[in-house]
C-alpha cells in the first residue's frame, strides 16, 4: 500500500506543475512600480517550438503608435503592441525559467523567471541567471 501512495504522488506531482504553468498562459495587466497603475497587457503563449513568449497585446498609457526606441537590434523602433517581451522560457517544475525578458523602458534584456504566489503573476528580472540581482514585478490577470 505504501508503494501505490507513493506512485500515485510521483503520478499527480508532475501534473499539478504542468497545471500551474497552464495558468501562467493567457493575459495579464501588467502593473506600473512607480504609480501602481496598470500600465499595459502582456499575453503569455507557448510557441511552437515548446517555449514560451509574452508579447505586449494591448497598451494601456501613453499615445497610441508607441515604438522601442531604445531596444536595440531586430527591436528598434518596432511598435510597442505586438513587441516580444519574454522569450524563450522554459516549463521548469511548475515556472517558467532560462528565458529572457526585455524592458522597453530601458531596451535591455534580463535573465527571466515567472511564477504563481497567491494567484497573481510574479516577473523577475535579473542580472544574473540564479536571480539575486533584480526586482520583481507582480501582474493581475486580465479579463
Amino acid at each position: 500500500m505504501k508503494h501505490f501512495c507513493i506512485f500515485v504522488a510521483l503520478l499527480i506531482l508532475p501534473i499539478s506543475l504542468f497545471s500551474q504553468v497552464d495558468q501562467i498562459v493567457g493575459k495579464w495587466k501588467t502593473v506600473d512600480d512607480k504609480t501602481g497603475d496598470n500600465f499595459s497587457i502582456v499575453e503569455i503563449y507557448k510557441g511552437s517550438n515548446g517555449l514560451y513568449y509574452g508579447k505586449i497585446a494591448k497598451m494601456l498609457v501613453g499615445p497610441s503608435g508607441q515604438v522601442c526606441d531604445k531596444c536595440e537590434g531586430e527591436d528598434h523602433n518596432k511598435p510597442l503592441e505586438g513587441l516580444v517581451i519574454i522569450r524563450n522560457m522554459k516549463a521548469i517544475d511548475g515556472e517558467l525559467r532560462e528565458g529572457q525578458v526585455l524592458d522597453p523602458e530601458s531596451g535591455k534584456f534580463y535573465y527571466g523567471k515567472i511564477y504563481l504566489k497567491e494567484g497573481r503573476f510574479v516577473l523577475r528580472g535579473s542580472l544574473d541567471k540564479r536571480g539575486f540581482l533584480g526586482r520583481n514585478q507582480t501582474w493581475i490577470k486580465a479579463n
